[in-house]
């Protein structure tokens, strides 16, 4: 894969998309994510929401980088909407889902919050590898 070849707008585009999908996905589930978590609102918010939102879109566009250089690698004929999705969750289950249970499974933290959080990070991957799909990478 030589980074001149990527479609590095497409990149872009499935960060944006994946982090507007996130927003909506935790704005619906709020109240159900932050009793799992066993923090109040307070709590959550004490340290201040610009922190968190920068690594999120930093994160999200390194992974949408990294899941384009998985789809180029996984073939042309595969770069396209079912590629792209078949791609996001397979990546999902073989990674962000894994490391997420087991991260929960250390901090004995509730089975709904790693529901919770691991549906986002499936919304999120999909979100990516529909739009690399359907743009190209």
């Amino acid at each position: 894969m030589e980074l001149g070849d990527i479609n590095y707008l497409a990149i872009v585009v499935a960060a944006l998309a994946s982090f507007i999908f996130g927003f909506g996905y935790y704005a619906s589930l709020g109240k159900f994510w932050m009793a799992a978590t066993g923090k109040s609102e307070e709590e959550l918010k004490s340290g201040g929401m610009a922190q968190p939102m920068i690594i999120t879109i930093i994160c999200q566009l390194i992974m949408s980088f990294f899941l384009a250089g998985i789809m180029v690698h996984v073939g042309e004929e595969h770069i396209n909407l079912r590629g792209g999705l078949i791609n996001g969750f397979f990546v999902w289950v073989g990674f962000a889902m894994t490391a997420t249970a087991v991260n929960y499974a250390w901090q004995r933290a509730k089975v709904s919050l790693m529901v919770i959080d691991g549906g986002h990070w499936l919304g999120v991957l999909l979100v990516q590898g529909a739009v690399l799909g359907v743009m190209g990478v």
